[in-house]
């Protein structure tokens, strides 16, 4: 935090020097006026409290005031703020107290829980205590669905699901990318946000979008390659556990399309039945006419079927080399997947997998 100090040691020396001299008018003034009148002093008091009167409140204030320092803001700007909310009585009483704080130079952007006419001691001990941080840190983690992303939000954060059910009726206002066509899904990037008390759904929704755009531009995703990398990386994701495993699942991918064999994944097809078990599916399941469905469809389903993180996108754009055509994770537990090219090797991999479900029914 930049709490710069704009004035020179000569600049303060000569404004205190300016005001005793008023001070001393005044005071002469109301000699030449001789005992004075209530009139006199009427007219001159208000003056003489303005160069009397201290430009600091003391105490620790009372009542309860929410303040929000935005990303980037300066000691001064803080200050202002303050003062405008009636924590401070002046901006200088601030900044000097925080001057003297080396430690406030690390505060952090949120909504902050502070007192009304607080001293600017008071006020800078109780924003560095993490007590009055009020910004509720809301997690993603990788590979959720859009839907579980907003139970979270409706969890975690003031912000009502119905207004999250507002915001996504007007796509547009979110900053999605072209690619996207107009629907969240893969584009809610997983990461720890600060949500302030009085977020909104559309500001909290937009920031998701706008970092997974970011995390693409900084991979170098163009606009052109955008869907099939999101849309592949969101696979990836649901089925591998490691960044390696994640760049021979898209190897595999782009190994089936290449020669026009149908991607057969099971995660795809849970997502098209919004089925929370991405590791099987019935034949009931797999006879679903989606366009997830890619048992039955060739090529990438119709759009992703979670929200990838940065591991799966690099692995989305930069596979490993490799002859492989299947894979299968053979433990659950420790995510160990096995990949192959013939599919000899694959049916002794599913072997594999099949008796790891018999030896763990519960996984199923």
């Amino acid at each position: 935090m930049d709490l710069p100090d704009t004035r020179s040691d000569g600049s303060r020396r000569r404004r205190r020097l300016r005001r005793r001299r008023a001070l001393v008018a005044i005071v002469a003034a109301l000699a030449v006026i001789g005992g004075g009148t209530w009139a006199a002093w009427g007219t001159l008091g208000p003056v003489v409290a303005h160069f009397t009167e201290s430009g600091d409140w003391d105490g620790s204030g009372t009542g309860s005031v929410d303040v929000k320092v935005a990303s980037g803001d300066t000691g001064r700007a803080i200050g202002r703020t303050l003062v405008d909310a009636g924590v401070v009585k002046t901006q200088n009483a601030f900044v000097s107290a925080a001057q003297a704080q080396p430690k406030f130079s690390g505060i952090q952007p949120g909504t902050y829980r502070l007192k009304e006419h607080m001293s600017g001691t008071a006020a800078v001990a109780l924003m560095l205590d993490p007590s009055a941080k009020v910004t509720t840190k809301l997690t993603i983690p990788e590979g959720l669905r859009a839907e579980q992303v907003y139970a979270l939000i409706e969890k975690n954060t003031s912000i009502a699901d119905a207004d999250v059910r507002a915001a996504l009726a007007n796509p547009a206002a979110l900053g999605l990318p072209a690619s996207a066509n107009g629907n969240v899904e893969g584009y809610l990037f997983p990461a720890t946000y600060d949500v302030d008390p009085d977020e909104t759904a559309v500001e909290l929704l937009t920031a998701m979008v706008a970092q997974s755009t970011k995390v693409m531009a900084d991979l170098g995703v163009t606009p052109e390659q955008m869907h099939d990398v999101v849309v592949e990386a969101s696979i990836a994701q649901k089925e591998a556990r490691s960044a390696e495993d994640m760049t021979r699942v898209t190897r595999v991918l782009d190994n089936r399309m290449a020669i026009g064999m149908n991607l057969q994944l099971d995660s795809t097809v849970s997502y098209a039945v919004n089925s929370s078990n991405v590791v099987t599916t019935t034949a009931e399941q797999r006879a679903t006419d989606s366009p997830w469905n890619t048992y039955l469809h060739p090529g990438l389903p119709a759009g992703p079927i979670s929200n990838p993180g940065a591991d799966a996108l690099r692995a989305a754009l930069a596979p490993a080399d490799g002859p492989w055509l299947y894979f299968v994770t053979v433990n659950l537990e420790t995510g160990e997947t096995r990949f192959a090219t013939t599919i000899e090797e694959h049916n002794a991999n599913v072997a594999l997998f099949q008796q790891y479900l018999r030896e763990h029914p519960e996984g199923k």
